[in-house]
């Protein structure tokens, strides 16, 4: 006698109960959540503009990296209205080191319209959030449910990481976000929403993890296709990753004698825009490092280091031939750039990358 045979639904087909993921979530986040500075305690009323501020500087940065600069803006700056008072150069200083700087142009910006378009209130739905500068879909979401207790949908990536192992999604990021999004809408609860972000958040980042996920002792994994399966390790799916194009170019590093060093800032918008820099060369996939001098900042006798720079962006990679020299006490800055004292380096809003330099001249 033939047997027919079920076909099994797929893991991914099995959609989690939204309340009971909602439930059991902020049940785990009540007792397990992250103590972290800017985060409102139990029963405390969150402030908008730390979670603004947060939010901003936690953009494709670690929360390791970012606790030092929120403590020192938020000491330095300790609301909206002191952010916006500030001279964007000061701001700048402050936030070099923490990477992606058009970020600290557009909170800057952000302070001021806040401070002048809204009275130093930050407006607590997602279209008005929406149109402030430095503020996307994303931020205006979290700073909605956070802040304000709005229903949004807040997905970072240890929101899509949770998601992608929900339901299993086959389909590689980046093309995975949009249903992502969408299954994230769909167990995001009316009430606690702030406090479901931050536990969904929270969840990647401890058990949820990129590798290695503590699936055991996941409040979620009776609902998780992919645990179920056993592969929630390989999710998010990614694309095949396309090899970054390598650039070249020359940085000069010009001392004064009496102890002072050549610097320029950067053109406002673009790449590192408003940034302090040595003077360098054009970076391109084409750059003659043989005619490397014929783009120093002065005549003099530059001496070649060993050793490069090496910097990766996001769309790139970076290797810059480092050369020093000398020139008399008396010598007058050229057009458009400026000498500082030397021993006032790390004052000055130098990025990582210049910083680099630095290190690279000192071990000369």
């Amino acid at each position: 006698m033939l047997t027919r045979t079920r076909k099994a639904a797929k893991p991914k087909d099995r959609a989690p109960p939204p309340e009971t993921c909602a439930s059991l979530l902020l049940a785990w986040y009540d007792s397990h959540r992250r103590a972290l500075p800017w985060r409102a305690l139990p029963g405390q009323i969150p402030d908008p503009y730390a979670v603004w501020l947060s939010e901003i500087m936690l953009q494709q940065t670690t929360v390791t990296a970012v606790k030092p600069y929120y403590e020192a803006f938020l000491n330095r700056w300790p609301d909206v209205g002191a952010l916006a008072a500030a001279p964007v150069e000061e701001v700048m200083k402050a936030w070099a080191g923490l990477g992606y700087y058009s970020r600290a142009r557009n909170l800057h910006a952000c302070a001021k319209a806040v401070a002048g378009e809204h009275g130093g209130i930050f407006p607590g739905d997602e279209e008005a959030l929406r149109k402030l500068p430095g503020i996307g879909p994303y931020t205006a979401a979290a700073i909605a449910a956070i802040a304000f207790g709005r229903r949004a949908v807040v997905v970072d990536g240890n929101v899509e990481r949770v998601v992608a192992r929900l339901w299993r999604i086959e389909t590689p990021m980046p093309a995975a976000k949009t249903e992502m999004r969408a299954r994230a809408a769909e167990i995001t609860p009316q009430l606690r929403a702030g406090d479901f972000a931050q536990a969904m958040m929270d969840l990647g980042a401890t058990l949820c993890s990129p590798k290695n996920p503590a699936c055991s002792l996941c409040p979620l994994n009776a609902h998780c296709a992919a645990f179920k399966v056993g592969d929630a390790a390989t999710f998010p799916r990614r694309a095949a990753k396309t090899q970054r194009p390598q650039r070249l170019g020359a940085v000069f590093y010009l001392r004064r004698a009496d102890g002072h060093v050549l610097l320029r800032t950067r053109p406002p918008r673009g790449l590192l825009g408003g940034m302090t820099e040595f003077p360098g060369t054009l970076w391109s996939a084409d750059f003659d490092q043989a005619q490397a001098l014929n783009h120093a900042p002065v005549k003099a006798a530059w001496k070649k280091q060993m050793r490069q720079v090496e910097h990766v962006f996001t769309h790139f990679a970076l290797k810059l031939d480092v050369y020093v020299a000398q020139v008399k006490a008396s010598a007058n800055a050229p057009e458009g750039a400026r000498f500082v004292p030397e021993n006032k380096l790390d004052d000055e809003a130098l990025p990582s990358l210049m910083r680099k330099v630095i290190a690279v001249i000192a071990e000369a």
